[in-house]
């Protein structure tokens, strides 16, 4: 049964109607802005517009690929783009005129390897990538090397040979001499900055500040130095690394601030920090020769810069801006001073929803079962309930604020309250809680925060007993795998985990390479270093526990959670009578995304669970 019959069906029709913008990105020059926005046609399309607001916008490509912007070209006039099919997540790249036309495939048609970014170089004539590929034997090999992809010719420079599986963007220098990116060789859960020159000589290490501490660099507009974004269990530090005198300046050393990310975008003399609290975002902009920060704006809503752009006036300076709230979907806008805002990336007509007809949802605090405060949002349907899901967010090393969503938005119109808790793991509530997770690895005190957020609910009245169910993507679906084997009827009754670990010992072996270092970083080692961890976190060994009613939706191309999950708890369940339903995408991967997929998911979800939550 894969209908149902909310209140509202008007309101669900429109919100599964809904785009989604994605990875917007401004042109060299600042008059152009490209996007990608998902769910106008069966696969992700790139869009452009001028900054200035002159024109609407307007759709540049669309292919068999769901395509994203990397980069542009130096001129401003073409765009670097990434495609990938069905979720697979093995990239191919392409050249695409901002004039139009088809695009041009640059790399391999179907490749058995995983390219990581994508980056122009300063001159226009190559790329530069990671990869894990050994060009010598044509073969895929466990870590990702750097290349540079010479477009004459269509040749491959391997720049540098990391040792370990790991995931990053190489970086060159805006002017084009050097090659910046990182290294976890100590360990996963440190990160260290490595420079290669451009033509492959000199690679070295540029900083490195211990095996549990991550850096992540930007590069000046100059080219002279780089921001620095130093994280570990104690504090975050933001500094400035000055190239020539091979000297950092610590700017923000704070173990209490929560800063999630820096950029530093072309035009701004002033580093963007984006720090975090109660899972909420706010940016301020940071002077690297004084280190005096300013708010950049304070206002409702979330606003994130992309970059200056050039003022038709020169009287203000004009940002181009990353806004949404929970009831209005991501947007990019043109915000001029503190006050006027151009919608560069307006929906087509037809599209959208009005924001009084979408839910906001209310902060809840509880105190889990060892005391530590955890916080998380309630989104409450118009009463009767037909009760309550609780959405667990991804990652875990991610958050959930309050910003649109489109599956948490379908549930509420549907009739179910939604409970979205942030348990230790995540980010957006200082370095202490996001490390929190560690001490114990996944299947610890992190699942017994959701337990308890869910038993203070019931405490309060806010939801009753036996009317609880469970549901998210990729860790997401691992939680809701351990709290359908673990919790009891009373507290989670129904579970529909989405590409969710079940056996992590099977998880780990089929995922990527470049993935695994995160296992061994939450988990304190790889299975064959803590066996008995791996076993007693895994869901799989559990399924006996089951009473409730259980729901598998699983992406058939994932190479994340990987549908080997999936046949291995089958046979489990099968083998202890448990009764299950399968919804599986044979042209999905990690996340349903296809929007007819996504709209017989939700519509499924729905069903599924005022079926099992029936009072």
């Amino acid at each position: 049964m894969d209908s149902v019959l909310p209140a509202d069906m008007e309101l669900i029709d429109r919100l599964l109607a809904l785009p989604e913008l994605e990875r917007p990105s401004l042109s060299p020059d600042g008059n152009w802005l490209a996007w990608s926005w998902s769910g106008l046609g069966p696969t992700v399309e790139v869009w452009i517009a001028p900054t200035d607001g002159s024109i609407p916008p307007r759709c540049l490509v669309a292919n068999a690929d769901d395509l994203h912007v990397e980069d542009w070209w130096p001129d401003s006039r073409v765009l670097l783009l990434s495609g990938t099919q069905d979720g697979a997540e093995r990239v191919r790249l392409y050249r695409q005129e901002l004039a139009g036309g088809a695009p041009t495939l640059l790399t391999e048609p179907a490749p058995d390897f995983y390219i990581h970014g994508g980056r122009v170089t300063a001159d226009g004539r190559s790329l530069v990538y990671a990869a894990n590929l050994d060009i010598a034997i044509g073969q895929p090999i466990e870590p990702a090397w750097i290349y540079r992809h010479d477009l004459d010719g269509n040749r491959r420079t391997l720049l540098a040979k990391p040792k370990r599986p790991h995931h990053d963007t190489p970086l060159p220098s805006p002017k084009g001499q050097q090659v910046l990116y990182a290294r976890i060789d100590r360990g996963p859960g440190g990160r260290q900055l490595w420079l290669v020159d451009l033509d492959g000589k000199n690679d070295r290490e540029l900083l490195d500040l211990g095996k549990e501490t991550k850096l992540f660099a930007h590069w000046s507009p100059d080219g002279k130095g780089l921001a620095i974004l130093a994280e570990d269990a104690r504090t975050s530090l933001v500094g400035y690394y000055d190239l020539a005198a091979n000297r950092m300046r610590w700017l923000i050393d704070d173990a209490v601030r929560g800063i999630e990310q820096i950029s530093w975008p072309r035009r701004s003399p002033e580093i963007v920090v984006t720090e975090t609290k109660e899972g909420r975002s706010q940016v301020c902009l940071l002077d690297p020769a004084t280190g005096r920060e300013r708010p950049f704006r304070r206002a409702p809503g979330t606003w994130l810069p992309l970059g200056p752009v050039p003022d038709r006036t020169g009287a203000q300076t004009a940002w181009v801006v990353r806004f949404y709230d929970a009831r209005t979907p991501l947007r990019v806008l043109r915000l001029v001073g503190q006050g006027e805002t151009t919608d560069l990336t307006a929906l087509p007509p037809g599209q959208g929803v009005p924001p009084d007809l979408l839910t906001a949802p209310e902060d809840f605090r509880w105190r889990s079962v060892d005391g530590l405060d955890i916080h998380g949002w309630l989104y409450r349907a118009t009463p009767p309930s037909k009760g309550l899901i609780v959405w667990v967010h991804g990652g875990p090393t991610w958050h959930l604020e309050a910003r649109y969503d489109l599956e948490l938005q379908f549930l509420v119109g549907a009739g179910f309250d939604v409970f979205a808790p942030n348990y230790r793991g995540s980010t957006g509530y200082g370095p202490d809680f996001r490390e929190a997770i560690k001490k114990e690895g996944w299947g610890g005190l992190e699942q017994e925060d959701i337990r308890s957020g869910i038993e203070a609910l019931i405490a309060q009245g806010l939801a009753q007993a036996g009317r609880v169910g469970i549901a998210g993507v990729s860790y997401g679906g691992y939680s809701s795998w351990w709290a359908i084997t673990h919790f009891p009827t009373a507290v989670v009754a129904a579970a529909a985990p989405i590409c969710g670990m079940t056996d992590l010992v099977v998880d780990y072996e089929t995922t990527r390479p470049d993935l695994r270092s995160y296992s061994e970083e939450m988990m304190g080692g790889a299975p064959q270093d803590v066996p008995e961890r791996y076993r007693e976190r895994s869901p799989i060994h559990f399924v006996r526990n089951i009473r409730g009613q259980l729901l598998i939706v699983q992406g058939l191309q994932d190479p994340n959670v990987t549908p080997e999950n999936l046949s291995a708890v089958s046979k489990a369940l099968d083998a202890a009578g448990i009764p299950y339903e399968v919804l599986a995408f044979p042209d999905e991967g990690h996340g349903i995304a296809k929007p007819a997929n996504r709209a017989r998911l939700n519509r499924r979800l729905a069903s599924f669970f005022e079926e099992a939550l029936r009072g």
